[in-house]
């Protein structure tokens, strides 16, 4: 055999195992180009769905469901002898849910009750008494005044007679004295100027006896003044006490806690028998049916935003469930200006950093799942 013929199958010995070793490279370049496709497919679609998103999305994931969280606080100081419910209860609008001490106020209720009764017994009596007085003093004035109508009436017509008794006593006085008539009919003239005199002297006593008398019965209808003034200090001081029998009935009242909504209990903040005192907080209840969502959108996306946007919520206790809202308010100051603690910058180091105002969207309650404080993300659709 020639050399020739020796080295070709050693040859072609050597070329399969070459092609051997080149197919496990040919395979690993395959998977590694096949890798890198899938990564730049994947990429991109995640790539065109950010580009999607942020075309036709405003996007927020500072979201939280916000209620409205009361809290129910005392109006009086006292023990706490009832605490019928306890956190995450239904509780309906005016249940009570805290019943504070109300013994002395019940005491004090009955003691204005009591003293009310004795001012109106009191300013009865006094009423009674002025209706008395009126009558007596009316009749004792009337019956004066006709005496002295009467008194005054006969004075009247003594006074002409007098007159011309006077006159007829001069007249008979100076024919006496010329020695005309005789001294029997000048005495008897006197005489008669005498009676009338005198009867009209008492008949002028008996006129201010009289009038004195009727001066007398309207002094004493004065009293009718007086008996008013004292009826209407009397009214007064029941109408105070009117005023501190309700306030003392309001303060009743308040020791009956009773709920402001129709919601849950979220917390309870006090024990059966713990002493409280006015605004302390008792309770925290919602009502689970009324929420929102809080959204802490970002400044510079906020122009986009606009009142009546869909938006499409996922809530990060329920990944799998998709909710639906709408906005309905949008913020007129960034949140900052709200902030307990100002930021001010004394050093004159600044940082410029993107404010957020809030955006509120109205959300359907869907068998209580939603609860306040939950995280959500929103979209808001901006198209």
């Amino acid at each position: 055999m020639s050399d020739a013929e020796k080295d070709t199958p050693k040859a072609s010995e050597d070329e399969e195992q070459s092609s051997e070793k080149k197919r496990p490279a040919r395979r690993r370049f395959g998977v590694r180009y096949l890798i890198i496709g899938l990564v730049v497919i994947v990429g991109g679609i995640f790539a065109f769905r950010e580009v999607h998103q942020r075309l036709i999305y405003v996007y927020e994931y500072d979201a939280r469901i916000a209620g409205d969280m009361v809290t129910v606080s005392s109006r009086v100081a006292g023990w706490v002898t009832k605490l019928p419910v306890s956190e995450g209860e239904l509780v309906d609008g005016d249940q009570m849910l805290v019943k504070v001490d109300d013994r002395e106020s019940r005491l004090l209720i009955k003691q204005l009750q009591a003293q009310k009764a004795a001012i109106a017994a009191q300013r009865a009596r006094l009423v009674s008494e002025r209706k008395l007085v009126d009558s007596q003093t009316e009749t004792r004035v009337n019956t004066q005044l006709a005496a002295v109508n009467a008194a005054a009436a006969t004075v009247s017509s003594l006074k002409p007679q007098l007159d011309n008794a006077k006159s007829q006593l001069e007249q008979d006085k100076a024919l006496f004295q010329k020695k005309v008539i005789a001294r029997r009919q000048f005495d008897q003239t006197r005489t008669t100027m005498q009676r009338i005199d005198g009867e009209y002297r008492t008949r002028v006593a008996e006129l201010e006896e009289a009038r004195n008398k009727l001066r007398e019965g309207r002094a004493d209808r004065q009293r009718l003044s007086v008996l008013d003034s004292e009826i209407n200090i009397l009214v007064h001081e029941e109408d105070e006490l009117q005023a501190q029998l309700e306030r003392q009935r309001l303060d009743l009242k308040d020791r009956t806690i009773g709920s402001p909504v129709q919601g849950v209990v979220d917390r309870v903040f006090v024990e059966e028998g713990e002493y409280v005192t006015p605004g302390q907080r008792l309770l925290l209840v919602h009502n689970p049916k009324k929420v929102w969502i809080d959204a802490n959108v970002k400044e510079t996306d906020i122009r986009k935003v606009k009142i009546g946007q869909m938006v499409d919520v996922t809530v990060d206790a329920f990944p799998e469930k998709k909710f639906a809202g709408r906005v309905t308010a949008i913020g007129n100051a960034a949140t900052s200006e709200f902030a307990l603690l100002p930021t001010p910058n004394p050093s004159g180091n600044f940082t410029k950093i993107t404010q957020r105002l809030r955006v509120r969207v109205a959300i359907d309650q869907e068998q209580n799942l939603l609860r306040p404080g939950m995280m959500v993300e929103v979209f808001i659709d901006v198209r």
